[in-house]
């Protein structure tokens, strides 16, 4: 028996459904203050540019260390802690200069910079004088960027928003980051596949440019605020104090930062674990990674409806619930899953799925209680010292992931990291922070 008309037709693709589409997304992207308000549009269109970059250099570096220059579990290490010794090297100062300065220039300033940092790889690539030292010093400076740009593009989103329109702000923010987090690493697994790991990292330095020429027409630009005579060390003093006397910051200080310290563990092995336990080629790792921009992308949508009935801080401690299952189930995954590596594979995606899922969840209110709660004089102190406090320590998780991988191995790395996860999740799931219901 043939099947119904209705089933057999072919799907038509009119015009008319492209326009609703369209009309649909556009509806979205407008809606709310935050979304009529053109400057955070064009702010948050360089950020939707900046995560498709970094989600492809985020396959692309490490795989130029690990397939072009064969590095080892101790090297990548290395490598990742390189990239957060910034946060401790300069949060607190750069936190004072945020606040005696207007942010966009500096943002302006330090995305014009990436792209040569980042071009210098694929150069050295082709020049043929690429080391894991030239690695190490590229590493350390884009952490170095990141500091500065990052810091200042947190408070500049207040000023563009304001502080009602945070949640909302950083929502949208979330929902398309995850949307880059969904195609970013199959793009840029295909780009390795194809074209090598240093042509993928030419195209991330392309995106910043494109992103600081659109950073450019912003026009409501803050402005330098009112000099002061305090001593720079005084003010970061005062930033260390109001955050060790005020509860939830505290709290979000410590506990985030002994999860910063297991998630740069993690990003030390997870690349050695699918390439070589796994046996996974670039493109199936970014396919896989894939997932993980599925999950981000389920719980940005989902972040208002999360914050609204849940709350702020009990969003967070589901947020670093799923962290730690996700970290528990990927050192358990075996090469050949049912005696498949596809099957193993695609265990591996499901792990991503939760992991990035749950990331969303913590991280996104931690970035948007952290600035609610801030008085606006404090705001690039408190923005900075945060970051210092919770990456400082950061650089061991590193370092100390690949000793434990060089003497033990990858899985049982992966395995320490998912139990202090764990524990950590225990700890502070009896925090203050049930109690934070701020929207």
């Amino acid at each position: 028996m043939s099947p119904p008309a209705a089933v057999a037709a072919p799907i038509r693709w009119s015009p008319t459904f492209f326009t609703s589409l369209r009309h649909t997304f556009s509806r979205w992207l407008s809606d709310g203050a935050v979304g009529a308000n053109p400057d955070f549009r064009r702010l948050w269109f360089s950020s939707v540019l900046n995560s498709f970059g970094r989600e492809i250099s985020n396959l692309a570096i490490p795989l130029t260390a690990v397939l072009l220059l064969d590095a080892t579990p101790a090297q990548m290490g290395l490598l990742v802690a390189l990239e957060l010794t910034p946060f401790a090297l300069f949060s607190l100062p750069v936190g004072v200069w945020l606040d005696r300065r207007a942010k966009l220039p500096i943002i302006l300033r330090t995305e014009f910079l990436f792209p040569f940092i980042l071009l210098s790889i694929p150069i050295a690539w082709w020049l043929g004088v690429l080391t894991m030292t030239w690695m190490y010093v590229a590493g350390f400076l884009i952490g170095t960027g990141f500091v500065v740009a990052g810091s200042a593009h947190q408070v500049f989103v207040t000023h563009l928003v304001g502080r009602d329109e945070l949640i909302a702000a950083h929502s949208k923010i979330g929902a398309t980051d995850s949307v880059a987090r969904l195609v970013g690493p199959g793009l840029g697994g295909l780009l390795v596949q194809a074209l090598t790991a240093p042509i993928a990292i030419l195209a991330e330095a392309i995106g910043f440019l494109v992103s600081w020429w659109n950073l450019t027409r912003i026009r409501n630009r803050d402005r330098d605020p009112p000099p002061t005579d305090a001593h720079p060390l005084r003010d970061m003093w005062e930033g260390l104090v109001m955050i060790r006397r005020h509860e939830v910051l505290w709290t979000l200080a410590w506990g985030i930062g002994v999860w910063q310290f297991l998630f740069n563990g993690y990003m030390a092995l997870h690349i050695l674990y699918a390439t070589r336990e796994l046996q996974m080629s670039p493109g199936v790792l970014g396919a896989m990674q894939m997932f993980g921009g599925l999950g981000a992308l389920a719980s940005s949508l989902a972040m208002t409806w999360m914050t609204r009935h849940v709350g702020t801080g009990r969003t967070i401690l589901v947020g670093l619930v799923g962290t730690a299952l996700a970290w528990l189930a990927l050192p358990l995954i075996p090469a050949a899953l049912f005696g498949s590596s596809t099957a193993s594979a695609f265990a591996y995606g499901t792990a991503i799925f939760l992991f990035d899922c749950a990331v969303m969840f913590l991280l996104m209110p931690y970035i948007a209680l952290r600035q609610k709660v801030t008085p606006d004089a404090f705001l690039g102190r408190m923005t900075s010292t945060m970051r210092f406090l919770t990456v400082a320590a950061a650089p061991l998780g590193g370092l100390g992931a690949g000793w434990v991988a060089e003497h033990l191995g990858v899985r049982a790395g992966l395995g320490i990291i998912g139990g202090g996860c764990a524990l950590l999740t225990v700890v502070l799931l009896m925090s203050s922070l049930r109690r934070v219901e701020a929207r």
